[in-house]
């Protein structure tokens, strides 16, 4: 970890395009500026912690949900397969019983 002293309105430069400056010191709270890029997000890290948290938990119901839809067509193309099967074979369980 680098460590770097700073006072107000002192800042710090991150690669060649993002700028950080101290704006004030009020007891042990310190207020910083960002300059940076619009692609580049700047978070809290709790706020930034929270939203990988919740990037997780969706995911995960992704997945969920994509096996779900996996399984029904999976469910679907066997019932087909067997359809077809039985009328290839030419016992046509398909249609209406009279």
């Amino acid at each position: 970890m680098l460590v770097l002293t700073r006072k107000s309105e002192q800042s710090v430069v991150v690669g060649s395009n993002i700028e950080i400056r101290v704006l004030g010191i009020r007891g042990d709270q310190v207020s910083l500026g960002f300059i940076a890029p619009d692609e580049v997000s700047i978070y809290r890290k709790e706020v930034y912690e929270a939203i990988q948290q919740e990037n997780l938990r969706a995911a995960h119901r992704g997945s969920n949900e994509v096996t779900r839809i996996t399984n029904a067509i999976g469910r679907h193309l066997i019932g087909q397969i067997t359809v077809n099967l039985k009328r290839k074979e030419g016992c046509d369980e398909t249609r209406p019983q009279v």
